[in-house]
C-alpha cells in the first residue's frame, strides 16, 4: 500500500491525533464510532503516531466528544431530512461517513486548502449532496456565499479553543446572522483549560496554542439576538461515558466533579 507522507505542525497536526484515537476506538471491542475509515486512513498516512500520545483517557475524551457531536447532528438531521449540515473545520474527521446522512442533506465539509486536498486523497467520497470548500473559517466572504434555503446545523469539532476570541465571535456572528434558524454545536475550554493547556500532550507535542475560552454559554447568547443554550454538558454528563472502561468512567467523573476542572471542557448545543 501507499503511503501518505504528511508534515504538519501547530493546530493542524492535532487533526492527526484526533484521527488516531477514533482509529484506536475502532479496533477496540468496546468501540462508540466504530470508525473504520479512520483505521483505513491512519494504516495510509505515514507518520509517527507516537507524537500523539495518545493515552487511553486521550483517546475516550476524543471518542466521547465525536459521539456526542454525532448523536445531536443525527438528531437534526432526523427532525430536517432536507437540511444542510456545515462541518467547520473537518479535518480528516470521517462524520459524513459514520452518520451516512440520506441524499436529501447537504453536507458541506470546510476546511483549509490544503486540508481538504488531503482529505480528498485518504478518504473516500461519501457521495450524495456532498461538497467541500477549501479556506480559514475565519476567512470573510465564503458564509455568505452559501444558500440560506434550509434549517441548517453547524457542527465544529475542535475549534473554538484554537481560535482567538474576536475571531469565534465573529463567526459565529457569520452564521446566526446568515442562515434563518438551526442549531450551532462544539465544544469549548473555559478560562481553566485554557491556562493549563500546557498539560495538553496533543497541544503541546504539536506546539499548538489555545486562545478562547468560555466559562459561560450566555457569552454566546449575547452574540446574536435568539440564540439560546439548548445543552451545555460536562465530561461525566454525557451519555456515552457508561460505555466507556471502567478505568475511564472513573477519570470522567473524577474530572467533571472537580470543581476547578469540572468546566474547564464542555460541549454545547444552541439553537438560533
Amino acid at each position: 500500500m501507499e503511503r501518505e507522507k504528511i508534515t504538519l505542525t501547530g493546530a493542524p497536526e492535532t487533526m492527526l491525533a484526533t484521527l488516531y484515537g477514533r482509529a484506536l476506538d475502532s479496533r477496540s471491542p468496546r468501540s462508540l464510532l466504530h470508525d473504520d475509515e479512520a483505521l483505513k486512513a491512519v494504516q495510509r498516512i505515514d507518520y509517527d503516531f507516537r507524537r500523539a500520545r495518545m493515552s487511553s483517557m486521550s483517546a475516550a475524551q476524543v471518542v466521547l466528544r465525536a459521539k456526542q457531536l454525532d448523536d445531536w447532528t443525527e438528531q437534526f438531521i432526523t427532525r430536517n431530512p432536507g437540511a444542510t449540515v456545515l462541518h467547520l473545520a473537518c479535518g480528516l474527521d470521517t462524520r459524513v461517513h459514520r452518520l451516512a446522512p440520506p441524499p436529501t442533506v447537504r453536507w458541506i465539509d470546510v476546511d483549509f486548502p490544503e486540508v481538504i486536498e488531503l482529505r480528498n486523497r485518504l478518504l473516500p467520497d461519501p457521495g450524495g449532496d456532498y461538497r467541500t470548500i477549501g479556506t480559514s473559517v475565519t476567512e470573510e466572504g465564503w458564509v455568505e456565499q452559501l444558500p440560506v434555503d434550509r434549517p441548517t446545523v453547524a457542527v465544529f469539532e475542535g475549534l473554538a479553543m484554537y481560535l482567538r476570541e474576536e475571531d469565534g465571535r465573529r463567526l459565529i456572528r457569520r452564521i446566526t446572522e446568515h442562515f434563518p434558524g438551526g442549531e450551532m454545536l462544539f465544544d469549548v475550554f473555559g478560562a481553566f483549560g485554557i491556562r493549563m493547556q500546557l498539560l495538553i500532550p496533543v497541544v503541546r507535542n504539536a506546539h499548538a496554542k489555545l486562545y478562547w475560552g468560555v466559562d459561560d454559554p450566555q457569552e454566546i447568547e449575547s452574540l446574536h439576538e435568539g440564540v439560546k443554550c439548548l445543552e451545555a454538558l460536562r465530561i461525566h454528563e454525557l451519555k456515552a461515558i457508561d460505555r466507556l472502561s471502567a478505568s475511564n468512567r472513573c477519570w470522567a467523573r473524577v474530572v467533571g466533579r472537580t470543581p476547578r476542572m469540572r468546566n474547564a471542557w464542555r460541549m454545547l448545543r444552541f439553537r438560533f
